[in-house]
């Protein structure tokens, strides 16, 4: 007779037991493994204030300590018609200064990106903005951007106005809004036009946070890559000043420095300067980075989101809830 004993059967099971949890065990390991896993930059681009259009001449400005802070400039709006010192004015801004682009918002080559003239117009200059430089990171990563389609790659920008809309509702012709106005002009889009024109697959996220919307997109990025939900990301932020209505609204808050000027951790601090800008940067997996044989730029080890919860206003900052999060990320590094 073949059949087993009562004591070999329990020995059988009790074998298929232990497999079972070494197997749970090694998974829930590798899972936690994953959760800290470092991120690699290998490529990035950029554009911003002071004439720094790529990662070497911005470079340059940091090394020069150069202020980048300027007058609005007059192909924005003309802001002698909004300006008064005396802050709380209605209808006017206190804050004639900003950090402003050199380069041409206006001019895009739509034929690069097989964009026809017609729907180019209706596009966000903050779109286009992240198609040229999205493009130059994968360049700068050694990636070819036009490479087969289908990969499982993932788009994460931080977008937080919308000036450019703002500025075609109000031309006065309803007429004028085409069928390109959505598409062109929608936040959800200037991460979804990214992985159409890729022809990627990953997730495709934009993400409004206000100041923060480009370092909570690059936490999403890393969060994506460490679960295994894409395996390359772009990850960034775009801003544009295009309207004076955002500077109107935050002189009423009285929320901008007079001078155009950031002072973080200064006595002196009275608001902040409203900046212009697209950086973009492209991420892996540092074991993949490796393997790849990538151009390490740096490595994020770790990262973290919250929030400042109830404080003494909406708009005002929870020095508790800051040092919380620093805490969670220097934990996340670990």
């Amino acid at each position: 007779m073949n059949e087993k004993s009562p004591k070999t059967q329990t020995n059988n099971n009790l074998s298929r037991l232990l497999l079972l949890v070494r197997q749970l065990r090694e998974k829930v390991e590798a899972s936690e493994k994953y959760k800290k896993e470092a991120i690699a930059i290998v490529g990035m681009g950029c554009r911003f204030p002071g004439g720094a259009n790529d990662p070497e001449s911005f470079w340059e400005l940091l090394r020069s300590g150069v202020d980048a802070s300027d007058e609005i400039p007059s192909d924005r709006w003309d802001v002698n018609a909004y300006y008064d010192a005396s802050p709380g004015t209605p209808g006017k801004m206190y804050a004639r200064r900003g950090n402003f682009l050199k380069a041409k918002v206006d001019e895009f080559d739509a034929e690069f990106f097989g964009i026809a003239p017609k729907e180019a117009v209706s596009i966000d200059p903050q779109q286009r903005l992240l198609l040229e430089v999205s493009w130059e990171a994968l360049e700068n990563a050694g990636i070819a951007p036009n490479q087969p389609l289908g990969h499982r790659y993932g788009t994460f920008v931080g977008i937080n106005t919308s000036d450019y809309m703002q500025l075609q509702m109000q031309s006065g012709n309803v007429a004028d809004l085409g069928p390109y106005f959505f598409t062109g002009n929608t936040a959800s889009t200037a991460a979804g036009r990214l992985s159409y024109h890729l022809g990627w697959r990953g997730a495709a996220m934009a993400v409004d946070t206000a100041c923060s919307s480009s370092l909570v997109a690059v936490n999403l990025a890393c969060q994506n890559l460490r679960s295994r939900e894409c395996d390359l990301a772009l990850a960034g932020g775009v801003n544009l000043i295009l309207s004076p209505q955002g500077h109107l609204i935050l002189s009423q808050m009285r929320a901008l420095s007079p001078d155009g000027r950031c002072k973080t951790f200064d006595a002196g601090a009275d608001g902040y300067g409203r900046g212009e800008g697209c950086g973009v940067v492209v991420l892996n997996r540092l074991s993949d980075a490796v393997t790849d044989g990538d151009n390490i730029l740096a490595t994020i080890c770790g990262s973290a989101v919250n929030h400042d919860g109830r404080s003494s206003g909406l708009t005002v900052p929870n020095g508790l809830a800051q040092q919380e999060v620093i805490r969670a990320a220097l934990e996340n590094a670990k």
